[in-house]
């Protein structure tokens, strides 16, 4: 069954279909939402916001673009919406980490030394990122997080693939210009 016959069929009344778009998709998802929010549990919420949000907004589909660009779409808005809320508020992750990095997310091959430096030097990686402009944060996320190609990136961003190879190498740049006192250590 097609992804355009699913479509139809959940449109006509039969949204138990909709368990397969989440199936086949929800993995990409879920990577996509880590790339912005680099919590697990952030992550999950978010997958399944996107979710909801993508069966409530079905009908406005209307196949101009792959199905999963216009998903995409909707992970990138969800999870720029949700950190621009966290940033609202005030709200830091940094408290999360540490706590992750207490309870047994240590790995047991490193000494507390070298997974205190690999923790702070996360840390950094993950602040240098939020640190992006919001299109190259996007560009970035989908390229390294998702492995996707300058003109599915495009797509979804409803750009050009030169724009996109721009935001990539300001991204590229930015980040090293931010994280070579730490990674050079």
């Amino acid at each position: 069954m097609t992804e355009e016959q699913i479509i139809q069929e959940i449109l006509q009344g039969n949204g138990s279909k909709f368990k397969l778009l989440v199936e086949k998709y929800q993995n990409m998802v879920f990577r996509t939402s880590m790339g912005f929010v680099h919590n697990k549990e952030d992550a999950e919420d978010l997958t399944q916001d996107v979710f909801i949000r993508a069966f409530q907004s079905l009908k406005t589909y209307n196949g101009d673009a792959e199905f999963s660009t216009w998903l995409y779409r909707i992970t990138v808005n969800t999870s720029i919406n949700h950190l621009n809320k966290i940033k609202n508020r005030g709200l830091l992750h940094f408290a999360e980490d540490i706590l992750q990095h207490i309870f047994n997310r240590a790995s047991e091959d490193k000494n507390p030394q070298q997974q205190l430096e690999q923790s702070e030097r996360d840390g950094a990686i993950r602040k240098a990122i939020d640190a992006l402009p919001e299109k190259q944060r996007t560009a970035f996320v989908l390229s390294k997080y998702d492995d996707l190609t300058q003109k599915e990136i495009a797509a979804i961003m409803q750009s050009t693939e030169g724009s996109v190879e721009q935001l990539l190498q300001r991204a590229k740049s930015s980040l090293q210009k931010r994280l070579s006192p730490i990674v050079g250590k």
